[in-house]
């Protein structure tokens, strides 16, 4: 199995079932040391609302079909990039 060449895929789960199949050390010749994270993490906001304030939310987000957390999300987008 030495003299395989890394496989070039952007899907997490190919990749996944790619690793379930083979060694790492198959491929040592290829690999590389990586010194900054290659996947950033996304930030997490905790919003406090009142109950009849997070209803009202609830509401609107379903009456468009979106979660709550979506219609959030739409709105600051939508003020950032208004600014």
């Amino acid at each position: 199995m030495k003299n395989q060449k890394l496989p070039q895929i952007d899907s997490i789960q190919a990749l996944a079932e790619f690793w379930d199949t083979h060694d790492v050390t198959d491929f040592q010749e290829e690999l590389e040391e990586v010194l900054q994270p290659v996947f950033k993490r996304e930030a997490l906001i905790t919003l406090h609302l009142h109950s009849d304030e997070a209803e009202t939310l609830r509401q609107l987000a379903q009456a468009k079909g979106l979660a709550d957390t979506e219609l959030i999300r739409e709105w600051i987008l939508e003020k950032i990039h208004s600014n």
